[in-house]
């Protein structure tokens, strides 16, 4: 090879470093910019404390004396996993209601004619948006030692589930927000949206038991596999041990079989897939703005 098409060669790979570089600063910028704007309002840090409260006094005492007459577990152990997935789902769906601020003000128009591609300006609010989220149901989920007696690398394991889940709703939020013109309508959209993924997905009650129309309601939302898959470890279900000498039997153990609705890996692999195609339909979204 030529001196001239090694220079060449060596010019095109730092300009292509030097754009990669320059897309990753501007991911940067629009992811912290919206997690500047989640910490600065304290009204929803406190409403992820206070709102899972409120469930579980409204829901879970009510319903715990029939379920123990009825030979059931704990209500308010079975329904704390779903409270973590309605945190993660009502606070991800709603967060998508900064594209509409954004463009009332001005700023999307600004960021979306940024030296950036627009997939970049995508990527930064939803895994800003999904930042917001995961620091939210992470508060309500240290809150389950209240109520629920869980091992600590439990609530770790639960945490690749509560991503992956916030990153697809946090995308269908954008997606849904980017063709919308107004707040009034996003909010009915997300309520419309909101209130079937939550009742269905087996957070207060077992679809199992549901009729088959709700079975397969459920079945078909993203939503009831993360409530599967914490379900199973925050209650113990999906055992893993920590020992050196079993923990590769356990963790395989768990997640072929698992003793919850879903083997794991089929919980993981369904809130994998969700994420992705959210994040694919996202990036065309934006692309075509």
């Amino acid at each position: 090879m030529s001196r001239e098409n090694v220079r060449a060669k060596l010019t095109a790979e730092g300009r292509i470093s030097g754009e990669t570089f320059a897309e990753l600063r501007g991911v940067y910028a629009v992811w912290l910019r919206e997690v500047k704007r989640y910490l600065r309002d304290k009204m929803r840090i406190f409403s992820a404390v206070t709102a899972p409260i409120v469930w579980l006094l409204l829901f879970g005492v009510g319903f715990s004396s029939f379920f123990r007459q009825s030979g059931g577990i704990n209500y308010i152990n079975y329904m704390f996993p779903g409270i973590i997935a309605q945190t993660l789902l009502f606070t991800s769906v709603f967060l998508g209601i900064s594209v509409i601020y954004d463009r009332q003000f001005g700023f999307l128009k600004e960021m979306l004619v940024a030296p950036i591609k627009r997939i970049s300006v995508f990527s930064g609010k939803m895994l800003g948006g999904a930042t917001d989220a995961l620091i939210q149901a992470s508060i309500v989920l240290v809150l389950s030692v209240f109520f629920i007696p869980v091992q600590p690398v439990m609530m770790l394991a639960c945490l690749p589930i509560m991503l992956l889940t916030t990153i697809g709703f946090v995308s269908m939020s954008i997606i849904i927000a980017s063709r919308l013109k107004t707040l009034e309508s996003f909010g009915l959209i997300m309520n419309f949206v909101n209130l079937p993924l939550f009742f269905s997905s087996g957070a207060l009650f077992p679809i199992s038991s549901a009729p088959g129309w709700l079975q397969t309601l459920g079945y078909l939302n993203p939503l009831t596999y993360a409530v599967d898959a914490m379900r199973g470890l925050l209650l113990g279900h999906t055992i893993i041990s920590f020992s050196q000498t079993t923990f590769l039997y356990d963790v395989i153990r768990s997640l072929l079989l698992g003793n919850n609705m879903f083997p794991l890996w089929f919980d993981l692999a369904v809130l994998g897939g969700f994420a992705g195609v959210m994040i694919l339909l996202g990036a065309v979204a934006f692309a075509r703005r």
